[in-house]
């Protein structure tokens, strides 16, 4: 669903995603609160797993953030650090009227991670750990800037695990004037920049080659980096946070990443080196000097 105009579990939950913020981007984080009031008078009248009827006395009054879990699902129970896909819709308060649904075109929406106790950036991810596929829950959003109040309506369908390194076939007959990039057994990446200038075009190479779906402009890539400059300091790190990084195809990254990446395998690790006119040119960003060219290893755990 987030390849499509909506992303309820964003909309509604805040990503349950480990995401820190990247170097590569320059987008900024926020704190949620882990407490909500319960959603009242709202029922769903379909059979469980099937795609939501929602009833309730017409105009709703939403609290905003207040949810509740309208029917207990007859699958597996989701497990904490896996990735939820969910279909779902959104629910006008007023009228009733369903104004998005991805039940036609089956684009769930996959952004969901199912976060340990304590680590839920809101109440209702945490609602979300326990319960069994094809539960339904509804979420209470009242957006004062519209005027406008609304439902999203979440059926949990499918769960899976993203990977925890680059796992694949490691590509041979690379470029023997490239840097050399090493793996330790978790798969955190190390460099020796041997003798590497810098270029004026991206390089983009594959190490070690996945078998997963390929990158498009419309995904979200979950992956995890090192950077560094050509001198051969790090300058960020998620593997040093223990974290993913949440990469938008669309934007809101470096364009060195957005070209790089596409096309790219899940399950991939790339040698990304960014001249300055693909990522930030003459300006200095976060002690990354300006006009800098910048040197990732990026392994793709999973996208959605």
């Amino acid at each position: 669903m987030c390849a499509a105009a909506t992303c309820l579990a964003f909309a509604a939950c805040g990503n349950g995603n480990s995401s820190s913020t990247s170097s590569a981007s320059a987008s900024s984080s926020s704190s949620s609160s882990t407490s909500a009031p319960a959603l009242t008078g709202v029922k769903d009248t379909a059979k469980v797993g099937e795609k939501p009827v929602i009833e309730f006395k017409k105009p709703l009054t939403v609290t905003d953030g207040s949810y509740a879990v309208l029917q207990k699902g007859d699958g597996a129970t989701v497990e904490v650090g896996n990735r939820v896909c969910a279909q779902g819709m959104y629910v006008n308060a007023k009228t009733g009227d369903v104004t998005g649904s991805t039940w036609e075109s089956n684009k769930m929406d996959c952004s969901i991670v199912i976060p340990k106790e304590g680590e839920e950036t809101t109440a209702l991810m945490g609602a979300m750990r326990g319960l069994k596929l094809n539960s339904t829950i509804a979420y209470g959003v009242n957006d004062s800037s519209s005027n406008s109040s609304y439902l999203v309506v979440m059926t949990l369908k499918t769960q899976s695990k993203d990977l925890t390194k680059a796992t694949g076939t490691k590509v041979k007959n690379i470029p023997s004037d490239l840097p050399k990039v090493t793996n330790a057994a978790d798969g955190k990446p190390s460099i020796d920049m041997n003798g590497y200038k810098g270029s004026d075009k991206l390089v983009a190479q594959t190490l070690i080659e996945g078998t997963g779906e390929k990158l498009t402009s419309s995904d979200y890539a979950v992956v995890k980096y090192t950077g560094w400059l050509l001198d051969g300091k790090q300058f960020d790190s998620s593997w040093d946070r223990n974290s993913t990084f949440d990469v938008n195809m669309q934007g809101g990254v470096i364009e060195g990443w957005l070209e790089g990446l596409k096309g790219q395998k899940v399950g991939s690790e790339v040698l990304l080196i960014v001249p300055p006119s693909l990522g930030y040119g003459s300006t200095e960003q976060n002690g990354i000097p300006a006009n800098s060219t910048l040197v990732f290893v990026v392994d793709i755990l999973a996208k959605y």
